[in-house]
């Protein structure tokens, strides 16, 4: 707690002597300086992530944050992680594997993190493997980002599936957003590099826009000081471990995506692709030197949009389709060589090398309807195909396909693949849904809005999921809102039908989690340069999958047996204190409990707090700060760990534009006061030692340079 004073009253004081620093003559200069007008960032934001209308956020009928490309830039951002830290209640966490980030949405928190939603331009990008958001959880670059959009709460009754603790929606730069064509570069700590070019202009009557970036690194150098294999190598007196020593966090990066715009008619095509991509602390929690995955996906999506299609009629219609293809590069080391398993010694280390496609594809269609007075209605249907295919599996455990007997320790590798013993089966999933929403303006200050939506899943079933929002303009500054909603997550298929595995196991009978969730919200903008905001909100989510002990085996297996209960609110504020000077910042808080053992519900900060500021203190610089405080973080139940630490990071970015030019500079220090920043690991099991006795340490102390074109 400490730092996050002497940080706080250091951050205080460069925003208190700023005003002192800047001139009155210098005044049109600075708002022009990075496109970045300090009065536009206090105006309220427009979204669609609430009703898929347009509204402002004084009005939209959920808890929404907007962050724009002039955020992002500011930020002197390369990834998605650093700016999701900004949104209140909302916490990126790390996940063993590939050091994966974890979106911690009010406390509810899983290690693939299912229950968050992510859309592209509104389209979902979660996979069916295991719910997560696959490649986009590894350095989403940003530079073709126009907006983010985020809702913490419920969002089923209009996005269905995963729409459980919230929603982000990226909605990508048109080529009249980007109007030209600017390049890039950018070196730091780590051997890190990236570069990138961006078009934007018109082409025979088209709006066109192009991006392409690319990063190399080979990540953070913290220390693991012990790991799976380590408790191990105590037990059974080997020396396998390659503990201590770093996570294992490089890769290489490769973003194409291009948008082409016509009259009623948008196409978007991309492609990403992640190649060397490293295991961070490991498959297993034992660090794995060896190990690199591939991991690419395509998309596309072609739009109609007529908002005249009749006198009272704006339809929509889309078709999108994207696939994706996870494979190893080399072995990948379950427990390095020389683990001691199951009886005997693998001197090629416990290899598993799991392979798997997954290929989606959607259709929707959509319409507002304004031909009764007063009413706004929204209907729409549509129909996802998910089918995960050429699943591959080539280890040296397991069971020999050709004599049917389990494979014994030091075996070579065997070729699993298209037999019944791979650790997972090809599947695939249909899902019809239809949903009805009615936005009712009341009178000029009241306006209520209602939804239904119906999903039948070929696999599990049917659900229908409401939403409630009565939203109060209570003065000309003051909105207040009171919402519900109720959310599912769709299992994921390794929840369902994971098998041949010696630890986890799926269960077909498995239903969806639920979350019910109400909220009330106040935004009262007091003056034009002061701005607050309070939310508060309470949750039930049943149904939870849990892993279960299996009797008289060394086997868990998914239950819904879970239930946690959330409570907590969200305050924040914007200030712009001089011309020159913009602060910002939030404090969360939340309560969430494990019902069923009357404990913490773990992993999760009680406290958040953010704060930055802009400071534009002369013609062509401009200073970023930004701070953020996570509390202490309790333990699952049955982990006998001690709790996980606070801490405190503060990151600085400064921007230099060449006078009369179109170049940019900035420089970056992360982690300021190189504190030793930790997120928790994976506790230990009911079924054997397979954890980290120590948290995942995060980046010290790094800095990067950058250098913007526009032609």
């Amino acid at each position: 707690m400490k730092w996050f004073v002497q940080i706080l009253f250091k951050f205080l004081l460069i925003a208190s002597i700023s005003t002192s620093l800047v001139f009155a003559e210098e005044r049109i200069i600075i708002k022009d300086l990075l496109n970045l007008s300090l009065e536009e960032l206090m105006n309220v934001p427009i979204v669609t992530i609430a009703t898929g209308a347009e509204q402002s956020l004084f009005k939209a009928p959920a808890i929404a944050s907007v962050i724009t490309a002039e955020d992002i830039k500011a930020m002197g951002a390369s990834d998605l992680d650093e700016v999701l830290e900004s949104v209140p209640g909302l916490h990126v966490s790390k996940y063993s594997l590939g050091y994966v980030p974890i979106y911690s949405i009010r406390g509810l928190y899983s290690d693939n993190n299912a229950e968050v939603l992510l859309l592209i331009n509104g389209i979902p990008y979660n996979k069916l493997y295991v719910g997560s958001q696959g490649v986009y959880r590894k350095g989403m670059s940003l530079k073709m980002v126009k907006q983010i959009e985020i809702i913490r709460g419920p969002g089923s009754a209009l996005y269905g599936a995963d729409a459980f603790s919230g929603v982000i929606n990226i909605v990508t730069k048109t080529g009249k957003d980007i109007n030209g064509t600017e390049v890039g570069a950018k070196a730091g700590s780590f051997d890190t590099y990236e570069g990138y070019v961006l078009h934007g202009g018109k082409w025979k009557d088209n709006d066109v826009a192009i991006s392409l970036e690319y990063r190399t690194t080979q990540g953070h150098t913290e220390e693991i000081e012990a790991d799976a294999q380590t408790l191990f190598d105590k037990i059974y007196g080997t020396n396998a471990s390659y503990a201590p020593g770093p996570a294992e966090l490089g890769y290489k990066l490769l973003d194409a995506r291009m948008d082409i715009k016509r009259d009623l008619w948008q196409l978007r095509v991309g492609y990403k692709g992640r190649f060397n991509y490293q295991t961070g602390a490991g498959n297993a929690q034992a660090l794995d030197p060896n190990g690199k995955y591939k991991d690419e996906r395509v998309s596309a999506d072609l739009t109609y949009h007529n908002p005249e299609l009749t006198k009272n009629w704006d339809v929509t219609a889309q078709a999108s389709f994207y696939g994706t293809s996870s494979k190893p590069e080399t072995n990948i080391w379950f427990f390095p060589p020389g683990t001691y398993l199951l009886g005997g010694v693998y001197p090629e280390g416990y290899i598993g090398n799991p392979s798997f496609n997954e290929r989606h594809g959607r259709f929707n269609l959509s319409g507002f309807y304004k031909g009764i007075d007063n009413h706004l209605i929204r209907l729409g249907t549509g129909y996802h195909y998910g089918d995960l295919y050429k699943v591959g599996q080539i280890s040296n455990f397991g069971v020999n396909p050709e004599t049917k007997e389990p494979l014994p320790p030091g075996s070579p590798l065997f070729n699993l693949t298209d037999t019944p013993y791979t650790f997972i089966p090809e599947r695939a999933r249909e899902d019809w849904h239809a949903y009805i929403q009615d936005t009712w303006s009341i009178s000029d200050n009241w306006e209520l809005t209602t939804g239904l939506r119906y999903d039948n899943y070929s696999d599990f079933g049917s659900t229908t999921n409401p939403r409630f929002a009565l939203v109060w303009e209570t003065t000309p500054k003051l909105s207040t809102k009171l919402l519900y909603g109720r959310a599912f997550r769709a299992p994921s298929f390794y929840e369902l039908s994971a098998v041949n595995n010696p630890v986890k196991l799926g269960n077909p009978d498995l239903e969806p989690e639920v979350i019910n969730t109400s909220e009330l919200a106040f935004d009262y903008r007091m003056q034009e340069d002061l701005h607050f905001a309070l939310n508060v909100f309470v949750y039930r989510w049943e149904d939870k999958v849990t892993y279960m002990p299996d009797e008289s085996t060394s086997t868990i297996t998914a239950q819904n047996v879970g239930t946690q209960d959330g409570k907590g609110f969200e305050f924040e504020a914007k200030w712009q204190a001089t011309e020159y000077l913009n602060v910002q910042g939030n404090y969360a808080y939340l309560n969430a409990k494990d019902k069923d053992n009357n404990h913490d519900a773990g992993n999760v900060p009680s406290h958040q707090v953010y704060l930055r500021s802009d400071w534009l203190f002369s013609p062509h610089w401009h200073l970023n700060s930004r701070l953020s405080w996570i509390g202490k973080r309790e333990r699952l139940y049955n982990d006998p760990r001690d709790s996980v630490d606070d801490y405190t990071i503060a990151d600085l970015t400064l921007h230099y534009k060449v006078p009369h030019d179109k170049w940019q500079v900035s420089l970056g220090i992360r982690n300021v006061f190189d504190v030793d920043a930790r997120e928790p690991s994976l506790g230990p099991t009911s079924r054997g030692l397979i954890y980290l006795p120590k948290d995942l340490p995060l980046a010290g102390r790094h800095y990067f340079a950058g250098v913007e074109y526009r032609f």
